[in-house]
């Protein structure tokens, strides 16, 4: 007996740094935050940088943005990093986001919405994302931007929470959360069926919704934020793998004209483009350049 009550001592001395490792271990949750989809949010006005209701909106977002790192920090977060990722990434103050997220600030950056991510999250949550473009439905539905008709990658189409679910993948990062109007949510469940949800407001086209209030949604994205980080074993990341295909449609052939002039872009058809990467990072990163910084002039 007294053998055995030994053995079991002298297991648990051995192993009590590994039992502290794990415990000190940072908990580390990544959050992007967009603006459409934020709730009370519907019109160019708000959405626009120079818009009359632009303010208003944006302090919307952020009261979104601190209800998600109050749920990730009752879960355990003890990192979080906040990407503003809407226009010019500049909606946010980091004097006003709750304790202890970090903010990343400015458009010029080079993975965009998901600037700032690796390997050593536990989990991403998509704030105030959108449809799709070429949706029926959805309110402010886009994908990066106006130029921009439809997007595929390996055949799949995604708007933005897709693409940026495929980045976590890249990384073996699970999405946990995203919050959105009904299309929004509908969309990234079509990509990631398990993934949580708030659901902000319900579309009625594209260019209305029927908001809920304002205090429920808050209140709802803190509690199924932290339910998300408490359970984030449960998430797996999206099954993707090399090599990738992205095929863009422009809204315009002109686009076209100069996307094709890119070493690796092909024409496919009068607005289509495609290229493939075997590294998925390296694809997203020109297709940021394709839908973020190319114009017509």
């Amino acid at each position: 007996m007294r053998f055995v009550r030994f053995v079991s001592l002298l297991a648990a001395i051995l192993l009590l740094p590994f039992a502290l490792s794990a415990q000190s271990a940072p908990l580390k949750i990544y959050i992007s935050a967009d603006l459409e989809g934020i709730d009370g949010v519907v019109h160019s006005d708000q959405t626009d940088v120079h818009g009359p209701e632009y303010g208003r909106a944006r302090k919307l977002m952020l009261d979104e943005v601190n209800a998600a790192i109050d749920g990730a920090v009752a879960a355990g977060a003890t990192e979080i990093l906040v990407n503003d990722s809407h226009s010019t990434h500049r909606n946010l103050f980091i004097e006003d986001l709750h304790a202890p997220a970090h903010l990343i600030s400015s458009s010029i950056k080079p993975y965009g919405m998901m600037q700032g991510l690796d390997g050593s999250f536990a989990g991403v949550l998509f704030i105030g994302y959108h449809a799709r473009a070429g949706s029926p439905e959805g309110v402010l539905a886009h994908t990066g931007t106006g130029a921009v008709a439809d997007l595929k990658i390996n055949g799949v189409r995604v708007g933005e929470p897709g693409m940026n679910a495929f980045y976590a993948a890249s990384y073996g990062v699970p999405v946990l959360l995203i919050t959105g109007d009904n299309i929004a949510v509908a969309q990234l469940r079509e990509v990631i069926p398990d993934v949580e949800a708030v659901t902000a407001k319900e579309a009625v086209g594209t260019r209305a919704a029927e908001f809920r209030p304002v205090a429920e949604v808050r209140a709802e994205i803190r509690a199924t934020t932290e339910h998300g980080v408490r359970n984030r074993a449960a998430h797996k990341p999206l099954a993707i793998q090399a090599p990738f295909t992205f095929e863009f449609t422009y809204t315009t052939t002109v686009l076209a004209d100069i996307a094709e002039g890119i070493p690796t872009v092909k024409r496919t058809g009068p607005a289509t483009v495609t290229y493939q990467s075997g590294d998925f990072r390296a694809g997203y990163r020109l297709l940021r350049i394709l839908y973020a910084y190319l114009s017509a002039g």
